[in-house]
């Protein structure tokens, strides 16, 4: 059984994480032979004052758009 977690910037829309959990389980279906009911999907969304890239969080560099 597997399980995918993928941790992302909080933020996506609903519909856009349905896709995602979509898109995962039939790569999974795919490429290790399961049935979807076996796929398990997680997202951990994280605040963009807590993702940092080079020292800059990704609050402050959307803040400097």
């Amino acid at each position: 059984m597997p399980l995918i977690q993928a941790t992302i910037i909080e933020g996506r829309t609903l519909e856009q994480k349905k896709m995602f959990y979509e898109k995962l389980t039939a790569v999974a279906v795919e490429s290790l032979g399961v049935k979807a009911t076996q796929v398990r999907v997680v997202i951990n969304e994280v605040p963009a004052t807590n993702w940092a890239v080079g020292g800059i969080s990704k609050a402050d560099m959307d803040a400097e758009k």
